[in-house]
């Protein structure tokens, strides 16, 4: 299954359980995470979605790690598996800037 098939799922998902959801096919701002969830009484979600065997660039992960230290609940699917993205502590430097 590809990609966009997974955001499909997810997507279908989270809107039939009342969740307002933006696909961010292009943005201003590099390594975005493709899906913004919203929902009342709950922090704006953001969903990465890979593959099953898909890899976040460094950037992917910057951007996660930086929505997830502002309060924002960030996770990563890879396929059907969804994981809650944990901060990596590195540098801005580390991602080629």
């Amino acid at each position: 299954m590809r990609e966009q098939q997974y955001q499909k799922k997810i997507i279908d998902k989270y809107k039939g359980d009342g969740w307002y959801v933006i696909n961010t096919i292009k943005t201003n701002v590099n390594g975005i995470p493709d899906l913004i969830l919203l929902k009342d009484n709950h922090p704006a979600t953001f969903i990465e979605c890979k593959t099953p065997t898909g890899k976040l660039s460094k950037i992917q992960e910057f951007r996660l790690d930086e929505l997830s230290k502002k309060g924002f609940d960030c996770y990563v699917s890879y396929g059907d598996d969804i994981r809650k993205w944990k901060i990596i502590n590195k540098k801005n430097t580390d991602i080629g800037f």
